[in-house]
């Protein structure tokens, strides 16, 4: 691609952070080693709580807490885009402030879930958040939670406000990613970790990755491979990381199975709150055989 595309910066690797808890507290100890763990395998950018990091059910003290936590904790080593996003235009705009104020890179911001706004009033609401404030906006479009899909007309709008420089594409649909890379200058991520090659085929930019929290290292050289158009070698790590990805997706709601196979592996207590709750045991053994199958155990 000659033109660089907008947010090319958040290009690569990103991870979509679990947030650890230990008797329903926020665990930083444990938050610190797993920030550590991925600057240290070569993570490009951390995203803190977001769907993985159980933002739904944080009290707000918590979100900012954590936010000014992984800021701080990451000190400028590598960037973070916080989930800040709401249903509600005023608190996706609070805490979007909260999060330029601590010195976040850009705002995550998911699009309206349950209240079902028209494509109006998507366009609305993304266009306050970017105009309120200098921070680059990544809009999150993942109509299997919210409820219904931002449309690429839609996004295609959005992406004239100079602010909106991303989008994390979880539609499961390339047709619509296709859309996007093709008809816009946006820097487009993955949303599924499934989808990165062929999402990064098309011309997308990378992934914002769940199974990131364990094989950060192998998610990179997938991304790595992609992006310097080794598709053989992007496709032998493709394979590799199938099952897993289909399992931390597939086996139980997100991040239920990832927080199990962190508890396995010792990175995490698996502690969710409620109304998040434990993989149940059969599913822990089929689990337990798919990081065993790949070398984890």
């Amino acid at each position: 691609m000659s033109m660089q595309r907008k947010g090319h910066e958040f290009s690569g690797l990103s991870v979509a952070l679990v947030t650890p808890f230990k008797n329903g507290e926020v665990d930083y100890d444990k938050f610190k080693e797993q920030i550590e763990f991925q600057i240290a395998a070569g993570t490009d950018c951390l995203c803190p709580v977001g769907t993985t990091g159980e933002s739904p059910t944080l009290m707000h003290d918590d979100h900012e807490c954590i936010i000014g936590f992984v800021v701080e904790t990451v000190a400028g080593r590598v960037k973070v885009m916080p989930g800040v996003g709401s249903n509600n235009t005023a608190e996706a705009v609070r805490l979007t402030r909260f999060a330029e104020k601590v010195g976040a890179d850009a705002a995550l911001q998911v699009a309206p879930y349950y209240n079902k706004p028209t494509q109006q009033g998507f366009y609305e609401h993304f266009k306050a958040l970017a105009e309120d404030t200098g921070l680059q906006q990544c809009v999150y479009n993942i109509p299997g939670r919210t409820g219904k899909n931002i449309e690429p007309e839609t996004i295609m709008r959005l992406a004239e406000l100079p602010t909106i420089t991303m989008v994390k594409e979880a539609t499961g649909s390339l047709d619509q990613a296709s859309q996007l890379i093709g008809g816009t200058n946006l820097t487009v991520l993955s949303g599924d970790d499934s989808l990165t090659l062929p999402m990064m085929a098309l011309g997308g930019s990378g992934i914002i990755s769940v199974v990131g929290n364990i094989v950060p290292h192998d998610m990179k050289a997938l991304v790595n491979a992609a992006a310097s158009g080794n598709l053989s070698e992007a496709r032998k790590w493709h394979h590799k990381l199938f099952p897993l990805c289909r399992d931390m997706l597939g086996l139980s709601t997100n991040p239920i199975p990832i927080k199990a196979a962190m508890q396995i592996l010792g990175r995490d207590s698996g502690e969710m709150r409620l109304p998040m709750t434990p993989l149940e045991a059969p599913l822990v053994e089929k689990l337990r055989g798919s990081l065993q199958a790949y070398g984890l155990l």
